[in-house]
């Protein structure tokens, strides 16, 4: 779904994701530790793994994205998990283009750092099993505004680029409503499993 391919895009659009995507790794992995690794490197086999496992519809395809997931566990750094889960999926199966990488991180980095709020603001981070029940909720909301929110990013870069994308954005759209119910269940109840059983996997982020 996020994986939109070289030539699609007018140049000023996927030129702007590449901008937007190098300010972004600058800062975030500015603030990664080498006691980040391990989980990045986990959360990101995990984002890598989940979107190869999809089903052909149309033009478009459904997958699994897992960016607000990301966000819940990673904070700031699921950015460049994302980011390194599309260059993997692109050069290793040929999942969207290669000057594409870009605006696809945009389309599915920013939602999960904006998921990444949602869940800390909610949350305050205060994350106990005594608190298990708002850090599933919170979990859950940050889960499907993942999803959400990269849904109108590419259905806004599609409809920018040309009316002829209006069916496939309709479809694109359409066909990925489960996705958002079933990431957002999946990220609350990981969330509420993890703050009961070890709360410090999720740290100060």
């Amino acid at each position: 779904m996020v994986h939109i391919s070289d030539g699609v895009l007018d140049p000023w659009l996927w030129e702007s994701g590449w901008a937007i995507t190098v300010v972004i790794l600058a800062y975030t992995l500015s603030k990664m530790k080498t006691e980040d690794v391990p989980k990045l490197s986990v959360i990101t086999a995990a984002v890598f793994v989940a979107s190869l496992i999809h089903i052909q519809v149309g033009p478009t395809s459904v997958h699994f994205i897992l960016n607000g997931f990301a966000g819940v566990m990673l904070g700031i750094l699921a950015f460049p998990c994302i980011f390194v889960a599309l260059v993997l999926q692109c050069f290793l199966f040929g999942h969207g283009g290669i000057t594409t990488i870009g605006v696809n991180a945009v389309n599915m980095g920013v939602p999960a750092l904006i998921a990444y709020l949602i869940f800390k603001t909610g949350t305050k981070l205060d994350i106990r099993p005594e608190t298990k029940n708002k850090v599933s909720l919170f979990g859950a909301i940050a889960g499907g505004v993942g999803v959400v929110l990269a849904l109108l990013l590419l259905a806004a870069e599609l409809l920018t680029t040309g009316e002829e994308f209006y069916e496939t954005t309709v479809l694109v759209v359409s066909t990925h409503i489960p996705i958002i119910v079933i990431e957002a269940i999946f990220t609350g109840v990981l969330a509420g499993f993890i703050a009961t059983v070890k709360p410090e996997m999720f740290g100060k982020k």
